[in-house]
Formats: structure tokens, sequence, C-alpha cells
């Protein structure tokens, strides 16, 4: 069952040109002219209930101006959006009772209220009755450990705890659809592992659908399963995490650690990242050389110590947008 669907959807915004200059700054204002700069350039996706999907792209690519669209922000030029099957631009009061955003970057809670006095606030703008948001508040502060802090000002809170309640805050009114933009910014590597944990916990009790934006490849390595990436307004590539880390490159990295000095030398399918003698990192494409070819060559009797792992998935993303700037 989809509950997001996008059918050709395109979006304009007119901008003023202005020349460098006093000069220029006037003519801008007396005789301005426009350029027209195309942010989404017909793109089509589906989302399914209870998925967990991660919309990437470079900036400018067009993934704020897409979700604005989804959430009714922004209206398209055209094509069709269906967001349970609503329409964001015909009928956003109503969406927004179904769907939560959290912004990482954005706060919306009120920091001189405590995040229990937040969350009855929003329990009330969304018409919730009050035993009915209590006994959300407790359910949510038990998933989320806010029992420390639930009565503390929220300026006084550490940024991990604050995205903690931002995210509770959101989930108040049981949106059915989660929209997450860069929820882990600026947070420790510890705090992001427990967001994630957090994430990935309220999609597997809740069965809410995530629609996550980061440029923290880790945020979209260890929640999505689908990544759908944007660039210059257009759908590049909409494949399983799965496809795209092992099948889309078909790369592997071998890092070893020898007895000896080994004076290798490149070949088809085999390239040289590091070589310090004692120290060899390569990678190895298997569409033209297995690992076990690799490790011939590197003679395992020689080896003291080895890693053999998949390439980073933010190699594979920075070549799709090289190979995407090249056509």
């Amino acid at each position: 069952m989809s509950v997001i669907e996008v059918k050709n959807l395109q979006k304009t915004f007119r901008v003023k040109k202005k020349e460098s200059g006093l000069k220029g700054s006037l003519k801008s204002i007396i005789k301005p002219t426009y350029r027209q700069i195309e942010a989404v350039k017909g793109i089509d996706f589906t989302v399914s209930k209870g998925e967990m999907i991660a919309f990437i792209g470079p900036n400018g690519a067009g993934k704020s101006t897409t979700i604005k669209m989804l959430t009714g922000i922004l209206y398209p030029d055209s094509g069709d959006i269906s967001i349970l099957g609503l329409d964001p631009k015909k009928e956003r009061k109503k969406l927004a009772y179904e769907i939560g955003t959290v912004f990482g970057q954005k706060e919306q809670l009120w920091t001189h209220l405590t995040p229990y006095d937040n969350f009855k606030f929003f329990g009330a703008i969304y018409d919730i009755p009050e035993e009915v948001v209590e006994r959300k508040i407790q359910e949510l502060k038990e998933v989320f450990e806010l029992e420390e802090f639930l009565n503390t000002p929220v300026r006084n809170l550490s940024l991990g705890q604050r995205i903690r309640c931002e995210i509770v805050a959101s989930l108040i009114h049981e949106p059915k659809i989660l929209f997450l933009d860069e929820p882990t910014i600026g947070l420790d590597p510890v705090v992001k592992e427990n967001i994630r944990s957090l994430i990935k916990r309220m999609n597997k009790e809740y069965k809410t659908t995530i629609f996550l934006t980061s440029h923290d490849v880790g945020d979209i390595e260890k929640l999505c399963k689908r990544v759908i990436i944007i660039n210059h307004g257009e759908l590049v590539l909409d494949d399983t995490m799965e496809n795209l880390k092992y099948h889309y490159l078909n790369k592997k990295m071998v890092e070893a650690k020898m007895k000896e000095k080994v004076n290798l030398e490149e070949e088809e399918g085999i390239t040289i990242l590091k070589d310090k003698g004692y120290n060899l990192k390569i990678e190895v494409d298997t569409t033209l050389k297995s690992v076990a070819d690799a490790l011939k060559l590197l003679n395992p009797d020689n080896i003291v110590d080895i890693n053999i792992s998949n390439i980073p998935l933010e190699n594979i993303i920075t070549e799709i947008y090289k190979k995407e700037e090249e056509k």
C-alpha cells in the first residue's frame, strides 16, 4: 500500500537577476530582469506504508523543494501528489493531522517551556483529549527515556536531549508519516547512535513511515533499506540499499599489513589506494578480478593482518554524483 505517490512533479522559481555594483543594483530595481530556475523536473516515486526511505542529494538538488511540496508548504507548478490519499495543495490542514516533521536545524519547541509543557501544548493544537495526551506522554517518555529531564526547560537541554524531545513532540498526534530533515546534525557519535536506535524502534513499534533527508551517510546506511537520489531536480537513482552498496559499483576494499615489503603494481581490476610497503590498501573491482585473485598477488603467507570491506557508501554516492555531472 502506497502512502506517498508522486507523479511528474515540477517546480520552477522565478529569480531576479542582479548585476554587480551600484549601477547593477539600481537597474535591478528600476528595470528588473528575471531568470527561471527549474528546481524539480518531473520526478516520479512512491513510498509504501512502514518504509524507511532516504531522499538524498547535494545542496541545490531539489530535496527541500520536494519535501515542502509533499507537506503542502509549496505548491507544484504541475504534477500530482497524494499523501495518505490527500492532496497537500488542497487539503493541507487535514494533512497536518496525519504527518509529523522534525528539522534538525530548526526548533519547533518553545525553549522557555519544559518538554512536558510543550507536549501538552502540541496535544492541544491537535485537539487531542487531555487524558489521551497524558497517556501518550507517559508512553513516549519511556520509549525515548525522557524521565530525567521531562520537567527541565528546553533551553537547558543538550542538543541530543532536545532532538529526542523534538521527535516526541512530532509523535504526540500519532502521525502516519514522519519527515526527518537532518535529525542527527551536530550530534556526537554516541548520541547519533541513540537517536538512530530510537527512530528504528519508532518505525518498528508504531509502523510509522519514515522519509529521511540527511548528509550523514551513517543515518542513511543504518536506518534505510531504500535510497532515492536527486540531483539538478531529477531522480538519478531509486534503488535498495543492498543493490546500491553491493551491485552498483561491485568493488571491495582490501587493507593488509605485511611481514615484508611488497612491490605491488596496478593491473586490470586492482587499484592501489595506499602503499607504504608494510601497509597496503587496494580497491578490487569484482567484475574484473576476484578478491581471492587479489590476495594471491599479496601472497597470503606474507599477510599479518587483513580487513576486507565494502566500499563506503559515501564513496558510492559521490561516484554517482560524478557520473551524473558528466552526462
